[in-house]
């Protein structure tokens, strides 16, 4: 039997931009929150506040869906300078609420309690 290379599959999208502002001004962009809530509302977030930041560099949000089952995900803004004087803006986008995680792990057949069907 050989062993497949099978990439692990994520549950998530990754973006690529190129924008002529320098990073400085793409940072404040993403980072102020004055700023921020004209693309990315309050209401979309988990926590109005970072859960982590790296500054200058990256920045991460917890965003939490407006309908059921309000799922949460996590999205990452990595800003790097490119060779046009501008900036490389990366976002990460990626759904990983824990529910999605214990869901993955049960056993297709529930191991649920055995019921016999009256006849």
């Amino acid at each position: 039997m050989t062993d497949l290379n099978i990439p692990e599959q994520r549950n998530g999208i990754e973006l690529e931009y190129d924008l002529n502002e320098p990073p400085q001004k793409v940072w404040r962009a993403v980072s102020t929150p004055e700023l921020r809530e004209n693309w990315l509302p309050r209401k979309a977030l988990a926590n109005p506040e970072a859960i982590s930041v790296t500054p200058g560099k990256e920045v991460r949000y917890r965003l939490r869906d407006d309908a059921p089952p309000f799922f949460e995900s996590t999205v990452t803004f990595r800003i790097a300078p490119n060779a046009s004087g501008g900036t490389s803006l990366r976002i990460i986008h990626e759904l990983d609420d824990v529910r999605l995680r214990q869901a993955a792990n049960a056993a297709a057949n529930n191991n649920g309690p055995r019921m016999m069907r009256a006849a």
